[in-house]
């Protein structure tokens, strides 16, 4: 193999490709990248057996061949090499190395045979579509936070997507949910999406997905069955394994009869929780929201460094309410609104309170209540 290339283009696709792979490994092949020089370029390849990313940079190859080099080392090679060097790759005399080449730079690499690399075979993907980058950038955005880390619930370590029916329009929808808190959005679903499985995408998936779509004019095409998932956005093509298990009926946890409406601004009621939330313990991290009549008194206490109250003003003409949150989960889901305002819908203290940006926004929020 012998190849020569721009260093910018090869750090891009190195960039993409090197953080699926672990930095532990107990078998050695995954600690690599694979290298595949062709007609086509340069073809970069890893994978950890559930997660596999393939992109070709635009090379001169002098002689077609495959290797395996270690991805996290050749990575932080080329990262250091200066701007603008063109980067010659070359299998060495030694037989099992490659000599990576850049300006007066020289490196020699330990390699590992191209065939003993695995490959993550997708088999039939039957339902297809295509989708705005951006659109499915704000899928995973708006719900990504809410994705559990309990292993033992591994059927919650992802984001849901399939296709819903909302008021006789199609819809593709994402949700998570951690247990405490649920994350649903919603956008018009795409064509040939209709009639696609529900699958759970993993977290590691959702973020590397996240991170490739770059371009916020671009399409993503999307193939998938109801054991993986491959995504094309331009030379970049992501296959995963998806998550075998049943994901919970969420629309259960969904309330529909809170009468209690609190309309607040958004950024100050942040600041306000922000603010309070300070001298809250690590493990509690409780606020106490007191409703009365178009005020709001948000109150922490903490009995081993004191207490913190704030009032704003809000709308509000119900009944008065005392209820707690995780202030955490408070903010992270005010993050997530667009809009000035948040709208809270709220029943009593001890039922799921339904949080939007207004009426019928396509995203919407659920936060369980703690006890305060």
């Amino acid at each position: 193999m012998r190849a020569t290339l721009e260093r910018a283009a090869l750090l891009k696709a190195l960039a993409h490709v090197h953080r699926v792979v672990e930095r532990r490994n107990t078998i050695p092949i995954l600690a690599n990248v694979l290298l595949r020089a062709g007609d086509g370029g340069l073809r970069l390849q890893a994978t950890d057996l559930d997660l596999e990313i393939v992109e070709t940079a635009t090379a001169e190859v002098a002689q077609a061949g495959a290797t395996t080099v270690p991805a996290h080392t050749f990575y932080d090679i080329v990262r250091k090499l200066p701007d603008g060097s063109q980067v010659s790759l070359e299998m060495g005399g030694e037989r099992g190395t490659l000599v990576i080449r850049a300006g007066r730079s020289r490196f020699t690499l330990q390699t590992l045979p191209d065939s003993d690399f695995p490959d993550l075979a997708a088999g039939e993907l039957p339902v297809r579509f295509t989708v705005g980058a951006t659109d499915l950038r704000r899928l995973i955005e708006k719900t990504q936070f809410a994705i559990s880390n309990e292993e033992t619930r591994y059927y919650l370590n992802g984001i849901y997507l399939h296709v819903a029916e909302t008021a006789g329009v199609s819809t593709l929808r994402a949700v998570a949910t951690d247990g405490h808190r649920l994350a649903r959005i919603e956008i018009p679903a795409p064509e040939g999406a209709k009639g696609m499985p529900g699958v759970i995408v993993p977290r590691k998936t959702v973020a590397e997905i996240q991170r490739l779509v770059e371009d916020p004019e671009g399409e993503v095409a999307v193939e998938l069955s109801p054991s993986k998932i491959r995504i094309s956005i331009g030379s970049i093509v992501l296959t995963s394994k998806l998550i075998d298990g049943a994901f919970p009926d969420y629309n259960r946890v969904i309330p529909t009869g809170n009468d209690k409406r609190l309309t607040v601004d958004r950024a100050e009621f942040a600041s306000a929780v922000d603010r309070v939330s300070t001298i809250s313990s690590e493990r509690g991290r409780a606020v106490k929201l007191s409703l009365a009549d178009r005020k709001l008194v948000l109150t922490v206490t903490n009995p081993d460094s004191g207490n913190a109250t704030e009032e704003i003003e809000v709308d509000y003409d119900s009944d008065p309410l005392d209820i707690g949150f995780n202030s955490r989960y408070l903010l992270d889901i005010a993050s997530q609104l667009e809009g000035d305002t948040a709208l809270i819908r709220l029943a009593d203290p001890g039922s799921p309170t339904l949080v939007q940006d207004r009426e019928g926004a396509p995203a919407l929020y659920v936060l369980m209540p703690m006890r305060v």
